[in-house]
């Protein structure tokens, strides 16, 4: 009778649990009346002004798909969370937009350490994921193995290119032959940048005379500023964040350090400006993904639409948080699926997609092929300098 009596509780119980099973599919993502995308951003953090960018165009971009009816027939809805501008937590937030939100696919990320983190979690889920902004290699490769992540993608360039951009803009329009490179040694994207930076620079003819290091969250440069000010370089090129990169700006213009500082796409924020202060910032440029001046019709439709919405002019990483949200949703009607795995290969086929930054084509290694823009500041505003293509 026991041996009879547990074998019908058992019975019972694997009923049970199908059955929960059934219930639970009835509200799996194909039965919903909605889409869920997850927007995984940095809203809080020393990269804030980025992910909150980004999110706003990412917003947009869904607000103006269900506008039109949605995809496939249904509204999209953003399942958002911060991933705090700190890689253990990416890899939080990740988890708890697929395991919790149940979304069919991710967008989201400006920084590279976070991404890189974050896509080993949709790459062991089989989630598709497209950064906005992640631009180091190894967010889309394995580092290990030297492969392409499957599901992983972007709609930005990424660094070789970009430092190579930075290096001949240095060398030719600048005409610098000297620099010292200041490297944020805490982030996968200052060591990435400074990298390629460094080898293109030494290939075209220009003479490294310094390179120094720092971390994220620094305060006071103003010892390394005085070792840099020694070697009397004509370009500083600082591939960091903006809340560092004020602050050393700043202190360099106060110890009378006269020589161009050159970054990258980490720069652009408004915070930059208030750190850093408008007169510092003369004889300064980055290289971007995008410049508002942009006077293309798909640039106005948007800046007009993101002033709209927000009342505030959009920088680049709003207009990639649109992108990278139009990209995902326009794989998701080509799929005709909700299957992640059929997003990911629409994805992976994604081929000339008109983009506010330009036409997008994802390469065999998942990366955007695209042009980069040299923005200059003129007394504390952005200024576009000119385009770089591949």
């Amino acid at each position: 009778m026991k041996k009879r009596g547990i074998k019908w509780i058992a019975s019972v119980t694997m009923g049970v649990m199908l059955m929960g099973g059934l219930l639970a599919g009835c509200g799996s993502a194909g039965d919903s009346k909605v889409i869920k995308i997850g927007a995984v951003y940095e809203l809080t953090g020393g990269t804030a002004t980025f992910g909150n960018s980004a999110l706003n165009g990412a917003k947009l971009a869904v607000k103006e798909m269900n506008a039109k009816g949605g995809v496939l027939g249904k509204q999209v809805e953003l399942a958002i969370a911060d991933n705090k501008g700190e890689p253990s937590e990416a890899t939080n937030a990740m988890t708890k937009v697929i395991n919790q939100d149940k979304v069919v696919a991710v967008t989201g990320f400006t920084t590279s350490s976070n991404a890189i983190a974050a896509s080993t979690v949709a790459e062991s889920n089989g989630i598709p994921f497209i950064t906005a902004a992640a631009t180091n290699p190894k967010v889309t490769v394995d580092e290990k193995t030297g492969e392409v992540k499957k599901n992983i993608f972007r709609v930005c360039f990424i660094d070789p290119f970009q430092g190579t951009v930075g290096a001949n803009f240095v060398l030719n329009s600048l005409k610098a032959k000297k620099a010292v490179v200041l490297i944020d040694n805490s982030s996968d994207y200052s060591k990435g940048l400074a990298q390629f930076f460094k080898e293109a620079f030494t290939k075209g003819g220009g003479e490294l005379v310094g390179e120094e290091a720092y971390l994220q969250k620094d305060q006071d440069f103003k010892t390394i500023l005085t070792k840099i000010k020694s070697s009397n370089p004509d370009v500083i090129y600082v591939p960091g964040y903006y809340e560092e990169v004020g602050k050393i700006i700043k202190q360099a213009r106060e110890l009378d350090i006269k020589a161009a500082f050159v970054g990258g796409d980490g720069w652009d924020s408004p915070k930059l400006l208030e750190i850093a202060g408008a007169p510092a910032l003369n004889n300064t440029y980055f290289t971007n993904h995008y410049s508002v001046e942009d006077t293309s019709p798909a640039s106005k439709a948007f800046v007009d639409a993101y002033k709209k919405e927000y009342n505030e002019t959009p920088d680049a990483m709003a207009v990639l948080g649109y992108d990278a949200a139009n990209v995902m949703m326009d794989a998701i009607k080509r799929a005709n699926s909700e299957d992640p795995a059929k997003i990911r290969d629409a994805l992976a086929s994604t081929k000339d997609f008109a983009a506010v930054t330009g036409k997008i084509t994802l390469n065999d290694k998942h990366d955007a092929v695209k042009g980069a823009v040299i923005i200059e500041f003129k007394d504390g505003k952005q200024s576009y300098r000119e385009t770089v293509n591949p």
